[in-house]
């Protein structure tokens, strides 16, 4: 295996439609899901209630001041073009302040279809590492499905156990990464899930970890070697990356590295791009974990 998929350009490209587009949207970000005030949004809003950010013709209205203002939280969420499947695809380009029942049908559908999405993100990345054989035919049998269950209608989309369709795929992009990770030399142990807020990591050897679900919350990652390492569902926010190298890490979005701090040094897979206030970041590490997010 590489420490880079085949053909990263292929990637970027497959992964066109996973990328949200709120011109196409009509703010269900800002509107289905609560959250609490934290560390991440600086207010409580409840589900289904539009965030008092939002502006009528579903803009943000300090879109350029989130984090100013108490709201890294949106900063870093990314629906992985959900929100525009909802809007155009599901509803036909209706809009949630049409009427009371497609307001609550778009609710209930939004957070399933970027449960989705969020999977065929994974799954179009878990292609281009393997080899033709049944894993990979595996892959494109469940890349399949996922995609045609985005097509589906919104009862059916309400209806669907997204929860346990989520694991079944969950434990095929383990064995993905099983593959993926068998040659790593002196790899790690595996720390699934583990408890690594605030850990001391730097300059850890961390080549093919299984990171999958960790809290790495404040973690000091600088100069960390993530090569190759299992990233799926990792908590990164406010971890430090300065320095860290993640050169095909695998199962990573754009998301986690947003809610993570790098700079210059940091080197990240070709299909990502490097957060912009990366550059402008100067808190010190102790910073960050004196103001690190509350564990949800």
């Amino acid at each position: 295996m590489r420490d880079e998929p085949a053909a990263p350009a292929d990637l970027a490209r497959a992964r066109r439609d996973l990328t949200a587009d709120c011109s196409r949207c009509v703010g269900l970000c800002c509107v289905a899901p609560a959250f609490a005030a934290s560390a991440d949004f600086a207010s409580d809003k409840p589900a289904g209630t539009a965030c008092l950010n939002l502006l009528p013709d579903n803009r943000c209205g300090i879109h350029d001041r989130l984090r100013d203002r108490g709201f890294p939280g949106c900063v870093v969420f990314d629906c992985f073009g959900a929100g525009q499947r909802v809007t155009q695809e599901v509803f036909g380009g209706r809009d949630w302040r049409d009427d009371e029942g497609t307001a609550s049908a778009m609710f209930a559908v939004f957070p399933v279809m970027r449960q989705l999405t969020e999977l065929l993100w994974h799954l179009t990345e878990a292609r281009t590492l393997l080899p033709t054989g049944p894993l990979r035919s595996e892959v494109e049998a469940a890349l399949e499905q996922t995609d045609q269950l985005t097509r589906a209608a919104a009862d059916e989309l309400a209806g669907l156990d997204a929860a346990a369709y989520r694991r079944g795929v969950g434990d095929l992009l383990g064995r993905v990464s099983d593959a993926v990770r068998s040659d790593v030399p002196g790899r790690t142990r595996d720390r699934r899930g583990a408890d690594l807020m605030g850990a001391a990591l730097r300059g850890a050897d961390l080549r093919g970890a299984g990171l999958r679900g960790a809290y790495l919350i404040g973690a000091d990652l600088r100069d960390a070697d993530l090569r190759r390492a299992d990233l799926l569902g990792a908590d990164l926010r406010a971890a430090d990356l300065r320095g860290a190298d993640l050169t095909g890490a695998i199962f990573l979005t754009q998301p986690q590295l947003t809610a993570a701090t790098g700079n210059a040094a940091t080197r990240v897979p070709v299909s990502l791009s490097r957060p912009p206030h990366w550059a402008t970041d100067t808190r010190t590490a102790h910073d960050r974990r004196s103001r690190r997010p509350r564990r949800r």
